[in-house]
């Protein structure tokens, strides 16, 4: 794992010059690759390419980027891991290539030599988000993996297009002057997390999983604009999958999963430094861990964090399984103090506003496992591809009970709630004379507004957004824009998958998964430069699951029902078999203890009337009510806290030299 960076600009520039603007976006990326870092640039073109290295494979100086092919056409920086690249290059060798070391990047170039881009793209398998500059063409084309693992941000910062694995190396280029996106704080507070392609900077796009972006440097002073083209799409994969579903036996479905499982999990132990695992003892990461541990002569290296309190704690499960697996276990159970510690570095790690609490337990086991190991191994896109979630059950049942009422009619009552909450925007007008009153009003509105966007829901995207959002309608609270929409404009792809549970499932990959759980697992294990693999949503598995029955992933209420068999091959079900847990932490009570004079600065009145984000009226209500213990809204009041956060450390970072008013970070 690594980190790139780079831009492209009107050629003719001095080298020196060059390479001295995008050292700095490099530097910004040290954590992410720690072990090697490098910088090429072409003058006459005005290009220049940064890397930071974690070296994983091939630890020698033959895996140093930016690396340029053998036939001289391509350079590239590379953040990620093909994993077949060793079958790849047996492949290629009788084609006349030779390979200096064992990287896989040295295999990918030869790959692209032979085949061309998109055609070698489509035999990587792996997480993966490159620069390609085809010196040839004069063409920069970044790539992105499928399932949107690997993070890649490009933009424009003055007359340069930018590019890099985090924000904070766009921040590094002289030229960016920062300017918060509306649009995106709007989608942000909806969903805890900023949904592709957007960043939440004006300007500044995240590049969509599977998807090649190309860009031409025509002559001296001109630079095309850039295309974007899909060489992998879930929604095609739904397509194909309801053309040719899987037509054999539950039995024969376990066996080809486990078939495949297994593969995936072969090809990311492969690795030049120590590996592990983590494991909460859940369905998804005991059974990456118990394949991983069949295909392994040594016990393999299992990390949890435990906390002490019943509620929260997995540690105990996953110790039972790593006890039954035999593993080389690791657990540590982490104090409040500890974990309360991550908060004021949660701007730096994850580099723009994003609110998953659980991004500190998270943090923290990927903490512990770098003081042991370089490379882990994770269960995360099991819930997501196998049908893990309530929503999956739930769901289904609520879309037809709501589909038994005239959509008129529910839309007449989400209306007539609405309504209601908009003549309530300060609750002193209906309860000017008890406080307690007001609280409990405040209590009531948050469930009516959920209520009223089930009741108005047309589409299932509709009750999907309903279901997920954390602040259904942006505009109540903060100043500016309510959003973009472009979220349900990805969702309805899906509009032709027969199953509602299925295309719930869809939605979650193509939403939930890139924009919130990979942000959460690829910044909270790179800010301790620690790899952390995901062999449940290799490709071919994702491929292969969209083509089993609904009946082969939710059966006789039971989520998950393929994958707990291969499980069970390997642990006894009364291990795993228990309520989802999740990666949770007491969010309400330390708001209203350890964590409230830092919540109290950050939402104060005044501050948040000077900053110009957000409406301080409705937000500090919603506080003064959580604070009292008359409704939990902690969720809500995270987001706010995620962002004010954000902005604080940001800002005072901010270079010189940017945009004026309020909206404008430096």
């Amino acid at each position: 794992m690594c980190g790139i960076a780079g831009f492209v600009e009107a050629g003719g520039n001095n080298a020196e010059e060059l390479a001295a603007r995008v050292q700095p976006m490099a530097c910004a990326l040290r954590h992410r690759g720690p072990d090697d870092s490098g910088v090429w640039v072409d003058p006459a073109a005005g290009v220049a390419l940064g890397h930071r290295r974690l070296s994983i494979v091939d630890l020698s100086v033959e895996g140093h980027q930016p690396m340029p092919s053998p036939c001289g056409r391509y350079v590239m920086v590379f953040n990620g891991e093909v994993y077949n690249y060793a079958e790849l290059r047996r492949e290629l060798s009788p084609q006349g290539h030779t390979f200096r070391g064992h990287s896989d990047t040295e295999v990918m170039l030869a790959a692209i030599c032979q085949w061309g881009l998109e055609a070698a793209i489509q035999r990587f398998i792996g997480m993966f988000a490159f620069a390609l500059w085809d010196r040839k063409e004069r063409t920069l084309h970044l790539v992105r993996d499928r399932l949107g693992i690997k993070p890649l941000y490009y933009g424009r910062a003055g007359g340069a297009f930018v590019f890099a694995s985090e924000l904070k190396a766009i921040r590094a280029h002289p030229d960016f002057q920062p300017q918060v996106d509306r649009g995106a704080l709007a989608e942000f507070l909806r969903f805890g997390c900023i949904p592709q392609p957007q960043s939440i900077y004006q300007g500044i796009a995240k590049l969509p999983p599977g998807c090649v972006l190309s860009l031409q440097q025509r002559g001296a002073a001109e630079i095309n604009g850039e295309t974007v083209e899909a060489y992998w799409s879930l929604s095609e994969v739904a397509k194909q999958s309801a053309l040719l579903p899987f037509n054999g036996s539950p039995q024969e479905a376990v066996e080809e999963l486990e078939r495949l499982l297994r593969d995936a999990i072969r090809q990311r132990m492969i690795a030049d430094v120590p590996l592990g695992a983590f494991l909460s003892g859940g369905v998804d990461s005991s059974a990456v861990v118990a394949l991983m541990q069949a295909e392994s002569s040594r016990p393999v290296k299992t990390f949890t964090i435990g906390f002490h309190n019943d509620v929260f704690n997995e540690a105990l499960h996953a110790k039972a399984v790593a006890a039954h697996l035999g593993t080389d276990h690791t657990e540590a159970y982490v104090t409040a103090e500890e974990a309360l510690a991550v908060v004021p570095s949660l701007p730096v790690y994850y580099d723009e506003p994003f609110a998953d609490s659980s991004q500190i337990p998270t943090y923290l086991v990927s903490a512990l496992a770098r003081r042991h190991v370089t490379v882990t191994l994770s269960g995360d896109g099991g819930d997501e591809v196998f049908g893990g979630y309530d929503r999956y059950t739930v769901g289904p049942k609520l879309w037809r009970l709501l589909r038994m009422a005239p959509y008129p009619l529910r839309r007449l009552c989400g209306d007539m709630f609405q309504s209601i909450l908009g003549q309530a925007d300060d609750s002193r007008s209906v309860f000017p004379e008890k406080p307690s009153s007001r609280s409990r009003w405040e209590e009531l509105r948050s469930k009516r507004e959920r209520i009223a966007g089930l009741l108005a829901a047309k589409q299932l995207e509709d009750l999907y957004f309903a279901i997920f959002s954390h602040w259904r309608d942006p505009a109540a609270v903060m100043e500016g824009t309510s959003g973009t929409g472009r979220t349900a404009a990805r969702l309805s792809d899906f509009n032709t998958v027969q199953h509602t549970a299925q295309r719930l499932m869809f939605y979650d990959t193509v939403f939930y998964l890139p924009d919130d759980i990979l942000v959460k697992l690829d910044r909270a294990s790179m800010a301790v430069s620690l790899e952390s693999r995901v062999p449940l949503l290799d490709h071919r598995v994702v491929e292969f699951a969209a083509r089993l029955p609904l009946s082969l992933k939710i059966h006789a209420g039971q989520t998950k029902w393929a994958l707990r068999q291969v499980l069970r091959k390997h642990v006894p079900a009364n291990l795993t078999d228990r309520a989802k847990m999740g990666f949770s932490i007491p969010l309400g009570d330390w708001l209203r203890g350890p964590l409230r004079d830092w919540a109290e600065a950050l939402l104060s009145e005044t501050r948040l009337h000077r900053e110009g984000f957000f409406k301080p009226a409705p937000i500090r209500r919603l506080w003064q009510a959580h604070l009292a213990g008359k409704i939990g809204a902690q969720y809500h009041l995270w987001d706010v806290l995620m962002f004010q956060a954000w902005w604080e450390h940001w800002r005072n970072d901010a270079p010189q030299g940017g945009g004026a008013g309020r909206g404008d970070i430096s």
